[in-house]
């Protein structure tokens, strides 16, 4: 799996880094092949957001975030990318059954 995390207006810190890449560690499990990760997590006033775009397979998954908390911010967007991949397979099961 291959990361890449930008970090805007706000430091990069090793604790972010590491809830970061845990959590992409779990996505990991739903792919084989290679996969790519692009994470943006930035500060805008009060809001911190997450962004994220994962590329495998040709299926790109994206979700964005805000909240008042950094770490929820990843919580939520991660959640979102679960179910999008976990619809996403319920549709190419559905595919390969009807044919």
């Amino acid at each position: 799996m291959q990361i890449s995390m930008t970090f805007r207006h706000m430091d990069a810190s090793d604790a972010m880094k590491e809830t970061v890449e845990e959590k992409l560690s779990k996505v990991k499990k739903y792919f084989q092949g290679p996969i790519e990760a692009n994470v943006v997590l930035s500060v805008e006033r009060y809001l911190h957001a997450c962004d994220v775009t994962i590329n495998c397979g040709g299926h790109v998954y994206k979700g964005r975030e805000e909240s008042d908390d950094m770490y929820t911010s990843i919580d939520r967007v991660m959640d979102k990318i679960e179910r999008q991949i976990d619809k996403n397979k319920g549709r190419i099961q559905a595919k390969r059954t009807a044919g």
